[in-house]
């Protein structure tokens, strides 16, 4: 069954008072109110199936109804639920998916235009221009890429192009611009401007175009004109029209009437009339449990109840549709019915199956197999078909009575497949009744390392796909269960660490950060634990993007950590990575085969790995670990110690406003690392190696804070006064007890910090007002003050709740009005839980 709002309260209530360990429980009344706090957050973007970096989709709004949901790139991937109570229906999920007809296809290989690379003269997006010298004809889409599906090279800034068609009527239920374009673009039709925007759309998507090109179409010839301007980076271009189709049926809409975040659920509640309907969105991200964690499935639960004590005829209907499993929506999928006992299982996937032939960021997959299961019972019919069909059928008939679509493949663009199952759950009263649905992927290779392709770590157990939807179906329970005590633990470690409002944050980002990996196993059986840089540049194992991450895999799993660090140490251990310093990534997602990123990293990367190292020996209170990567962290640290005090103008993790020589929090992290490698030579048992390196620690320390020097603060560079940055990498001068700094050191910053934030957090330094909210938390940790350290959480409450923003969480704000100013969906929000991290060390 489903926990209600009021046992969750009531569970976290008894959490608190009976089971704390050192605990000084607050009062009762005040610890309601905190508790509460949890459905005050405002998620930008609330999580519904978070697996990997792949299989992600989200609502982005408010409500789960009225928009399509979509994954975390903001691409379409469409889920959709009907309730059907005595014969009337309401959408409790999702956007109808419109259908559309072309009107005018993209052209991609096929049909033709003409264009001109100089500006053309006179009223060239006229239907009765005469096209001069300078106008070429060609078939396809224009690119400057090798990879894209083009075959038109465009390499200069400018491009015109024009595009005669044919119209027998103009009576369109409506008609929109279905576009690719990349940078900045105006479209014509019959000269009349239709469509302009500044940026770029990067893959095929529809939309309004002005009413006065509407009405400039006509029966007979018409002309589609574009200028298209390339400023930077990539380029492409490609339009065409579509009409939207009426819609087929009538359906209401539920009313919802609450929705809430926790670690590894999202829940909403919706007023069906005369039926409350409660839909559970189950991630079992358990981190004691591998073997679960990352099994590539999520639960879907919906539970009815009569809200007027009479019993009422209820169906519910849920649909994944085939923009799951692909890139683009040009591309063709099939689909098949496997026979697993027990289950009515679905199986769709693109009919090419390119597997592991792209890398990129903003890409989706489209290779392995989207699946769909639900318990084989009396009550439960299924159906693989054009998504209107299906949605008409249940609501005429409560039921999928028809037959699976035979026409295949096909082409999401020219009809939308979805898997859809529905449940009969008979007369409904005052006891509720619940089904479920697994919504799972199998990505049949996940991630190819130095060019050996390697499968998910789930497969690991021996477990066929079959086996894992099997397992999946009947661990339903318990894993709710267990997902349930998880999310309880989660929040009261940290409201114990920061309050309600981090907590409420703490749960809605537990998700993202587990979910911005891909778990696979190793060439030799070992656990790698892959990041994505997910809207930054796509890479795959980040160091920087992996140090700030790593308080949440510290606290609920350090094996996951040691994960993210096993191929940077493999890189330079093989000698496939030979410089003096970690590299900064190990390729792009998901081609693992060496650092993609152009510019090295050397003292952070340096560092980062030292610390990260350090704080794993902390925690498990040895450092066998350390011990397995000794030689290569003995190169490291002589780095540091030659190049880290004062470091050199490059490239840190900070440098959004610019590259910085000098750099005083980068100091601070190179000392700190030394400090860190001798302590965990101490605990090896290397006494010599110990103090060498302890000693050196705390003579860069001592320099440090007269060079850093800056009145009541220290300075951004050690030769920029009247500056100043966050000083976040002085958390583990205390954290792992490392002592090399004096305690006053931090607390001046923190009491200098109070007098910088602005409404939405503390800036990330003295150049700009923008900041990074995984660092403000890590700032945040440092202060020994309860008071002044959720003084500077606070902002970070307020600004997620007030970004207009509308994606997942995104780490890198404007402090002075909550705007993104890049980056979401990405790991590095596990650094909120610093923390909590403080807690337990």
């Amino acid at each position: 069954m489903i926990v209600k709002m009021k046992n969750w309260a009531q569970i976290l209530v008894g959490v608190c008072l009976s089971s704390l360990v050192g605990c000084q429980a607050p009062e009762e009344k005040q610890l309601e109110a905190d508790l509460a706090t949890i459905n005050d957050i405002r998620p930008p973007a609330y999580p519904l199936i978070t697996v990997d970096p792949y299989f992600s989709v989200w609502s982005m709004g408010d409500e789960l109804h009225g928009d399509a949901t979509r994954h975390w790139t903001g691409v379409e991937n469409d889920l959709q639920g009907i309730i059907r109570v005595d014969g009337k229906s309401y959408y409790f999920l999702g956007e109808p998916v419109i259908e559309t007809r072309a009107v005018l296809p993209l052209t991609g290989m096929k049909e033709t235009w003409s264009y001109s690379l100089e500006k053309p003269a006179g009223k060239w997006s006229e239907i009765g221009y005469k096209e001069g010298s300078q106008w070429k004809s060609t078939r396809g889409a224009f690119t400057n890429g090798d990879d894209s599906p083009a075959p038109n090279k465009w390499n200069t800034e400018n491009i015109w192009v024009r595009r005669s068609f044919e119209l027998s009527n103009t009576d369109f239920h409506d008609i929109l611009l279905n576009i690719h374009h990349d940078d900045n673009i105006k479209v014509y039709l019959n000269g009349v401007l239709a469509y302009e925007k500044e940026g770029w759309v990067s893959s095929p998507a529809t939309f309004a175009i002005n009413e006065e090109a509407k009405q400039a179409l006509k029966v007979g010839e018409n002309v589609m004109a574009i200028h298209c301007e390339n400023t930077v980076g990539g380029a492409f271009l490609d339009a065409g029209l579509v009409e939207i189709l009426p819609p087929s049926v009538d359906i209401a809409v539920a009313e919802q009437v609450h929705s809430e975040v926790r670690a590894t659920q999202t829940l909403y509640t919706f007023d069906c009339e005369d039926v409350e309907l409660e839909v559970t969105f189950t991630a079992p991200m358990l981190p004691d449990n591998l073997e679960v964690m990352t099994r590539p499935a999520n639960y879907i639960s919906f539970e009815v109840q009569s809200k007027d004590g009479a019993e009422h005829d209820v169906q519910v209907y849920f649909s994944a549709a085939g923009n799951l499993a692909v890139n683009t929506l040009d591309q063709e999928v099939s689909w098949e019915r496997p026979e697993i006992s027990g289950l009515q299982v679905m199986k769709l996937g693109t009919s090419a199956q390119p597997v592991l032939k792209k890398k990129g960021d903003n890409i989706r997959i489209d290779w392995g197999y989207l699946y769909l299961a639900a318990n084989d019972k009396e009550n439960t019919t299924s159906k693989i078909g054009v998504n209107t069909e299906s949605i008409a059928d249940f609501v005429k008939n409560g039921e999928l009575s028809s037959a699976d679509e035979m026409d295949k493949p096909l082409a999401l663009n020219q009809k939308m497949i979805t898997q859809a199952v529905a449940f009969d759950y008979g007369k409904v009263g005052s006891t509720a009744k619940e089904n479920f649905v697994t919504l799972a992927y199998d990505d049949l290779y996940a991630v190819q390392f130095f060019k050996e392709n390697l499968k998910a770590w789930w497969k690991k157990y021996g477990m066929s796909t079959e086996e894992m939807l099997q397992a999946a179906q009947s661990d339903y329970s318990k894993l709710i269960k267990a997902s349930q005590d998880f999310d309880q633990q989660l929040y009261q470690d940290a409201l114990q660490a920061g309050g309600a409002e981090y907590a409420a944050v703490c749960a809605l980002v537990y998700r993202q950060a587990v979910s911005a990996h891909k778990t696979v196993e190793g060439p030799n059986g070992e656990l790698f634990f892959f990041s994505k840089e997910n809207f930054s540049n796509g890479s795959i194992g980040t160091v920087d993007v992996t140090y700030p991450s790593a308080p949440l895999f510290l606290i609920y799993n350090p094996e996951l950590l040691k994960g993210m660090l096993e191929p940077i140490y493999y890189y330079s251990e093989s000698g496939k990575w030979a410089k003096p310093f970690p590299a900064h990534d190990v390729g792009t997602y998901p081609l693992a085969n060496g650092q993609t990123y152009g510019e090295d990293m050397p003292v952070e990367e340096a560092g980062n790995m030292l610390l990260l190292t350090g704080a794993i020996a902390k925690v498990e209170g040895n450092a066998d670990y350390a011990a397995k990567h000794w030689d290569v962290m003995t190169t490291w640290v002589e780095y540091l110690a030659n190049e880290g005090f004062d470091p050199a103008n490059q490239l840190c993790t900070d440098d959004f406003a610019g590259h910085l020589a000098h750099n005083a929090n980068l100091s601070v992290k190179a000392i700190l690392a030394i400090a860190a490698y001798g302590q965990m030579a101490e605990t090896l048992g290397k006494p010599e190696l110990a103090e060498k390196y302890t000693a050196m620690a705390k003579d860069f320390a001592q320099k440090w804070m007269d060079k850093a020097e800056d009145g009541d603060h220290y300075s951004l560079t050690f030769d920029k006064k009247d500056t100043w940055s966050q000083k976040y990498n002085l958390v583990w001068n205390k954290l792992l007890d490392l002592n090399i700094f004096p305690e006053d050191v931090a607390q001046k910053e923190i009491a200098y910090y109070l007098t910088k934030q602005e409404d939405f957090g503390l800036p990330l330094d003295s150049r700009k007002t923008y900041t990074k909210s995984d660092w403000v938390m890590w700032t945040a940790t440092m202060a020994e003050d309860d008071a002044d350290k959720k003084a500077l959480i606070k902002p970070m409450f307020t600004y997620i709740n007030k970004t207009p923003n509308r994606i997942p969480v995104s780490d890198w704000h404007e402090t002075t009005n909550a705007k993104s100013v890049g980056f979401r969906a990405r790991s590095v929000v596990g650094g909120y839980f610093m923390p909590v991290l403080k807690e337990k060390l």
